[in-house]
């Protein structure tokens, strides 16, 4: 007979088990909070930034944009550059590094740098304005996210449950700006978490709620998108079917330029430079194409309702695309929501402008909107989220719903085949360490103890989710996995004994969920500037007989050192 309290249902969860204690919940509706106030004050800065630059009142960005003379236009623009490489120099020098949102949540167990944070959020907000090819959402999301990181050890949180009020912060930050308090919370499982597991999506669901409730009282409450009342039809249904591979070729184009253009960020005084550079080159652009300014969501509109031409939405595919790889190459913070939603709807526009000199129809802008659901979410990696996201902000879309999945299933599935990364994994994975065969055998570290130091040894990544931690370890027959983070430092070591100790750390939470980096535990190592007698009286103190090697500085792990002379061997991680 089954317990009172345990139900056979699939999705009820026993009590005894639950992942949340009160004072996560206190943390969530503070979270909650946190975003609506934060993500309605920095789009009230987003606006004043944009009158003041621009000189209007009333209207929309894009039209301000066109009012101006060519002068303004390139003085605010070269502006940009000097605000954006000013900013970087002085954030760099000034404040503590540390990981951003992405590479937080999936390496460092929602650990964020509160005050670099908030100012890379000002800035990013202050440059859109200025007209960076960048999305306003990456502001509030990372606010809301830092807040949310800050909250966890005074309430007492595991890093698995960090990870996940990191992640609904994140979620609920993009729900207050965008009124779309749904495809936020499944934006912050899905695609931050990796998983759509039903533990985790209540607190999603109540810091979006919360928070796009709270920006109701500043920001508007209707759609971002209105459109016609689009039905479906045949032809449109063999569209999205002929459609969806496109797109997820298209998308994997997409991340590979976000990807290149994200890995060559200037440093030093350089920044400078670069940052001037392609900001005037932009403005010099948007002289003629005054669209690709912003982030993007005029455009959208425009291909929503049909009025842009297809000689227009050919040049806006190329020069979008490109402001935006420029904008990222300057290190410039910004996010890329709004602009893959523009590439999307303009590459939908273009194929839709093409299919109805052959099948014509009455509604032309509804390739658009198929088109930005499909390369949303084969960008993103997040069917669900992209396909509700489109559905939320674009009034009366709901009707296109068969050809939209139809496309976003394709699309999806024929990125996956060419490329791992998205939009949010691509601009990390430029910065992540690789494995070098002869690098190892020669060993690019000296140290006064090189007799003690072997190569034999195995890493996983921090953002690894649990089972294939397990599968890790069962490969090894009882060795030590060393957890390494996005850049190659060390975060901490695992056992096949963790999974005695991982349920008072993940209780409830489903294995997809866990990482690497939550169950990793902190021990001792030995780093590179370390005498031969301070690695001998660190192998006393501790007890062990083989200790990591990290470089001191970056903590990147390049070796184990044994505390018996032993032959090195040589055998390339993992």
């Amino acid at each position: 007979m089954l317990k009172r309290d345990v139900s056979p249902q699939p999705n009820v969860f026993d009590r005894a088990a639950s992942l949340l204690h009160p004072g996560f919940w206190v943390a969530t509706v503070l979270t909650g909070v946190a975003a609506g106030f934060g993500g309605a004050a920095l789009m009230m800065l987003l606006r004043g930034v944009q009158h003041t630059a621009w000189s209007y009142e009333s209207g929309d960005f894009l039209h301000a944009v066109q009012n101006v003379s060519a002068g303004h236009r390139m003085v605010v623009l070269v502006s940009a550059g000097i605000v954006t490489a000013g900013a970087l120099l002085l954030i760099r020098k000034f404040l503590r590094d540390g990981p951003g949102l992405s590479s937080g949540i999936w390496f460092h167990s929602g650990r964020l740098p509160l005050a670099r944070t908030f100012a890379n959020a000002i800035l990013s907000i202050v440059i859109v304005g200025l007209g960076a090819s960048l999305g306003r959402e990456a502001a509030p999301k990372e606010v809301a996210a830092a807040i949310a990181s800050s909250l966890a050890d005074p309430f007492g949180l595991t890093n698995a449950q960090r990870r996940l009020l990191v992640a609904c912060g994140a979620g609920a930050g993009m729900a207050a700006v965008y009124n779309v308090p749904l495809g936020g919370a499944l934006f912050a499982i899905e695609v931050l978490l990796g998983t759509l597991a039903l533990p985790l999506v209540l607190p999603a669901l109540v810091t979006s709620l919360i928070a796009t409730a709270i920006a109701w009282t500043v920001l508007p409450m209707q759609p971002s998108f209105s459109i016609p009342a689009y039905g479906t039809n045949v032809s449109e249904i063999i569209w999205a079917i002929v459609f969806g591979p496109f797109a997820g070729i298209a998308a994997v184009a997409f991340v590979r330029v976000v990807s290149w253009a994200s890995a060559r960020k200037p440093s030093g005084v350089s920044t400078i430079s670069v940052s001037v550079a392609v900001f005037a080159i932009v403005g010099i652009a948007s002289l003629a194409f005054p669209q690709i300014l912003g982030n993007g969501r005029n455009v959208v509109q425009l291909a929503f309702v049909d009025q842009i031409g297809p000689t227009l939405i050919a040049a806006l595919l190329v020069l979008k695309l490109a402001a935006t790889a420029g904008c990222l190459s300057t290190g410039a913070p910004g996010g890329l929501f709004m602009p893959t939603m523009a590439f999307g709807a303009l590459l939908g526009g273009l194929f839709g402008h093409v299919w109805q000199r052959g099948w014509p129809t009455q509604e032309p802008g509804s390739y658009a909107v198929i088109g930005a659901g499909a390369l949303l979410a084969a960008a993103s990696q997040g069917p669900v989220s992209a396909t509700v996201l489109v559905l939320e902000l674009a009034s009366n879309a709901n009707g296109l719903i068969v050809p939209l999945m139809l496309a976003v299933a394709e699309a999806l599935l024929v990125a996956r085949m060419l490329e791992s990364r998205s939009i949010y994994s691509g601009r990390i994975a430029a910065n992540m360490p690789s494995v070098n065969r002869k690098t190892q055998r020669k060993g690019v570290v000296s140290t006064a103890f090189d007799d003690l130091v072997t190569h034999d040894y195995s890493v996983i990544s921090a953002a690894a989710a649990c089972p294939m931690v397990l599968q890790q370890l069962l490969a090894l027959g009882g060795g030590t996995l060393y957890v390494l983070d996005e850049r190659g430092a060390l975060v901490g070591a695992l056992e096949a004994t963790v999974f005695v100790d991982a349920p008072s750390q993940t209780a409830g939470f489903p294995l997809a969920a866990i990482t690497a980096g939550d169950l990793a535990s902190n021990g001792p190592f030995v780093d590179t500037a370390m005498t031969r007698t301070e690695v001998i009286e660190e192998f006393n103190a501790s007890g062990q007989v083989r200790l990591p090697l990290v470089e001191r500085g970056s903590h990147r792990l390049v070796g184990i050192v044994n505390r018996n002379v032993t032959p090195p061997s040589i055998v390339v991680p993992r």
